[in-house]
């Protein structure tokens, strides 16, 4: 059966119906693949069930669930021998659990003889553990090493916490942008969105929204400072090294063996003085304007709410949120309705319906189209380049 290949410009056509970010509704007719869903909670498949719908293929019938004493078992219920198999995970709070049923699912489709296993997990777990941090360890290259150990072959994900994370693995990985969608949000659903003022609420988040400034036309704030200091860090040498140490006695260098804990003796280490930040300010003018915080993910709200705070005193007449990852754990739908903050926008990469019930200002952005599409793209071996057309390389 010959190969239909499509080009980038072939898969928009001027009279199909225009869907969400300039797409349209895609035909895909090419077989040897199939899309399964790797989560034992039904809350969880309803992106899979989105994606599938859009590609107008059935989701693959297999059965992901825990035991009684908690072993997760996979059984998938047809052949995927010599397929293209592409495994949508989202990830719920039970996060360990989320990965066993990846991991032993990516498994047994390996020993099913599956051609490709491509991996869609739209939030990648343990993102946020990519440094090194005193004595802990490097969790996410941990978890790279067993996804490729596991048999998968290329994942496709969205907005990595840190675009390095794609150098922990042996193989692909798409990282795409929900930025389109979220500025598209901020187009048609902020009223007067041209008073408003793209927010960074730490430094380190300033290129991100440096990038949405840019393509919305708006000015720029950056917060800077903190509020209070971890203890944690206090005890534990954050403030490292102490005041300088002098070795009397030693007229030249001398080499120290293996037994000294002390400097060079004769050396006299200069003076360091201590990291410490300064009360929390705002660099930007944000009175009388519309405030909105960007950032990849929102999980413990703290930040979100203090910075919601101060753009208050500050002048800013109304707050939005806007972030591509909604963990939303603990109380923050609790802190989110009790604050200062006017909306939190989030996309549907992460299952957040028990914390939009808690709280009414968390509204939704479907990404599905972005996703579907680079399934259909990497199956039929096609260009990724046009999912990142108009994408600003520190977005």
């Amino acid at each position: 059966m010959p190969i239909r290949r499509f080009g980038g410009h072939r898969s928009l056509v001027s009279h199909a119906p225009k869907l969400s970010y300039g797409y349209t509704k895609m035909n895909v007719s090419r077989s040897g693949y199939r899309v399964f869903s790797a989560n034992s909670s039904p809350a969880c498949t309803e992106l899979a069930k989105k994606i599938t719908e859009r590609l107008g293929v059935e989701l693959g019938k297999s059965v992901v669930y825990q035991e009684s004493n908690k072993e997760t078992r996979v059984d998938v219920k047809e052949s995927v021998r010599g397929q293209d198999i592409f495994i949508i995970q989202t990830i719920p709070r039970d996060v360990n659990t989320a990965i066993m049923e990846l991991l032993v699912m990516a498994y047994a489709l390996k020993t099913s003889c599956a051609k490709n296993i491509i991996g869609v997990i739209p939030y990648f777990p343990y993102s946020k553990q990519c440094k090194m941090r005193k004595r802990g360890s490097i969790v996410c290259k941990l978890l790279a090493s067993m996804l490729a150990k596991a048999g998968l072959t290329h994942i496709i994900t969205m907005d990595l916490h840190q675009k390095e994370i794609q150098g922990f693995f042996s193989f692909p990985v798409d990282n795409l942008r929900a930025s389109p969608f979220l500025i598209q949000y901020i187009q048609e659903e902020i009223p007067d969105y041209r008073n408003a003022i793209i927010v960074a609420k730490s430094p380190s988040a300033a290129k991100r929204a440096q990038s949405y400034a840019e393509r919305l036309r708006l000015g720029l704030a950056v917060m800077h400072g903190e509020a209070h200091q971890l203890e944690s860090n206090v005890a534990d040498g954050w403030h490292s090294p102490p005041s300088s140490r002098t070795t009397t006695g030693h007229t030249g260098l001398e080499l120290p063996c293996s037994r000294h804990l002390a400097p060079f003796p004769g050396i006299e280490l200069p003076m360091m003085m201590a990291k410490e930040k300064p009360p929390i300010t705002v660099v930007g003018d944000v009175g009388g304007r519309i405030a909105i915080i960007v950032d990849d993910i929102i999980d413990d709200v703290e930040d979100f709410v203090a910075t919601a705070e101060i753009l208050k005193e500050r002048g800013a007449y109304k707050i939005y949120v806007m972030a591509t990852h909604g963990l939303l754990s603990a109380d923050a739908p609790r802190l989110i309705e009790e604050s200062a903050i006017d909306e939190v926008v989030v996309t549907n990469t992460v299952p957040h319906e028990v914390q939009k019930l808690q709280c009414p200002k968390i509204k939704t952005v479907d990404v599905s189209m972005i996703l579907a599409e680079a399934i259909r793209r990497i199956h039929n071996g096609e260009s990724m380049a046009y999912l990142f057309r108009n994408i600003a390389v520190d977005d």
